[in-house]
């Protein structure tokens, strides 16, 4: 096996006052977590593992005068698969076009191009995510999981 990669240079798009950026440096832990502990999909989760999922992953935040409003994190192999997860704008900046740009910064990212497979779920964001090419399952009988719905609540 070959020794791990360097990580690449940072990639940032720019969308007038709104800079998209993949700098893993620039990412405000206290945000990101204060976001997702009350969000539907990760209620109560616990800091540290926001922390490790982050190190782990390839992440985007979204900054309007340096201060950050959004967050997306990608889990991939970076050759065939990659599952998008974690998106949100907060509130207070929300209907500027954040959520938009955000998934167009995250798929034209070049770890992310000719994946064979690009997946997310979402409970409300179905038409965000369907001007970008995702669909509901084509089979999906075909994809299983085991999910621990309250795992992070006490």
């Amino acid at each position: 096996m070959n020794a791990p990669r360097e990580s690449p240079p940072t990639a940032t798009c720019t969308f007038g006052e709104l800079e998209i950026s993949d700098a893993r440096d620039r990412i405000d832990l206290d945000v990101v977590h204060g976001y997702l502990v009350r969000s539907y999909w990760a209620a109560g989760i616990p800091r540290e593992l926001v922390e490790r999922s982050l190190e782990h992953s390839l992440v985007f935040g979204a900054y309007l005068a340096g201060r950050q409003v959004g967050f997306a994190r990608v889990v991939s192999d970076r050759a065939t698969f990659a599952w998008l997860c974690d998106v949100f704008v907060l509130e207070e900046a929300r209907g500027r076009g954040v959520s938009k740009r955000l998934v167009e910064c995250v798929l034209a990212h070049p770890e992310l191009q000719g994946l064979r497979r690009f997946s997310l779920a979402t409970r409300d964001a179905h038409g965000l995510y369907a001007r970008y090419g995702f669909e509901p399952l084509g089979d999906p009988t075909r994809s299983l999981e085991i999910l621990r719905r309250d795992l992070y609540r006490a």
